[in-house]
């Protein structure tokens, strides 16, 4: 009989943000998720003590896990003795992944800690040339967030990064109770896959200027917060400048990016 996993040998620690999934149904759910086109490797964040990561051990792909929790790693070591050379006791924010990956692609998945949930979605798009797939557990309202379409309250920087970039799905919903500790509130599934023409007809870092100083005074119209760009008057004077930022599609932006690259000098 297998042994079923001891949630008790870790302790969750707080200040990692860490509920440890009980779910094994959901836990095989999530790593299903994962379309495993374009990639032979993916890495797990966060895997505590691999209910997750047993699942994925089963596909046909290359697992590695990244684990800043001592305690953990040592679980994992002692549990998972195929997996050890791949265990990367490091801070995944804070990892060079070409040290592993190289130029290789990879997917990313696991269940994410929240206090860092939106910092890992940031450093994935930093690498989308070398992430073709993303999939994984969020508190509930940040996968809807991501997921979220122009006219939401909720829609905003990371909506409009990540989409332009990723085609986003919101999967399923997961109460507090299949956790341990259970936080409180509920979790949120989603995947990400990337575009098929991923590169954007404007200069990218313009783009994400624009975006994140666009949202950063959301109620009011472009035409006000985007004044930092020195914007010629004929250009404000279009209907686009008019809009607030929760008003335009990713496409729009895309449209508002071109038309201030075109505006204003370009910066080496």
């Amino acid at each position: 009989m297998a042994q079923k996993p001891n949630n008790h040998q870790v302790k969750a620690k707080k200040f990692l943000g860490q509920h440890f999934l009980e779910d094994e149904t959901i836990a095989e759910q999530i790593a299903d998720t994962l379309q495993l086109n374009g990639y032979k490797n993916v890495l797990e964040i966060g895997p505590g003590m691999g209910v997750l990561t047993k699942y994925l051990l089963k596909k046909p792909i290359t697992t590695y896990v990244v684990e800043i929790d001592t305690e953990s790693v040592d679980y994992l070591k002692n549990n998972y003795l195929n997996l050890a050379p791949r265990i990367l006791e490091q801070d995944f924010l804070k990892y060079d992944l070409s040290k592993t990956f190289k130029d290789e692609p990879f997917a990313i998945i696991g269940n994410f800690p929240y206090n860092i949930s939106t910092q890992i979605v940031f450093k994935t798009l930093e690498l989308r040339d070398q992430i073709p797939e993303f999939s994984g557990m969020f508190q509930k309202e940040v996968a809807a967030r991501i997921c979220s379409k122009e006219g939401s309250k909720v829609y905003g920087i990371l909506s409009v990064l990540t989409q332009a970039f990723y085609n986003a799905e919101y999967l399923f919903t997961v109460p507090p109770t299949v956790f341990n500790p259970p936080p409180k509130v509920d979790s949120g599934v989603l995947r990400l896959t990337r575009k098929e023409d991923y590169s954007l007809p404007c200069d990218e870092k313009l783009f994400f200027r624009v975006v994140k100083t666009a949202f950063q005074q959301r109620r009011k119209t472009l035409r006000n917060s985007l004044k930092t760009f020195n914007l010629s008057d004929n250009l404000k004077a279009n209907v686009i400048f008019g809009k607030r930022p929760e008003q335009l599609n990713v496409s729009q932006f895309i449209e508002l990016t071109s038309f201030i690259e075109n505006d204003t000098p370009k910066v080496d």
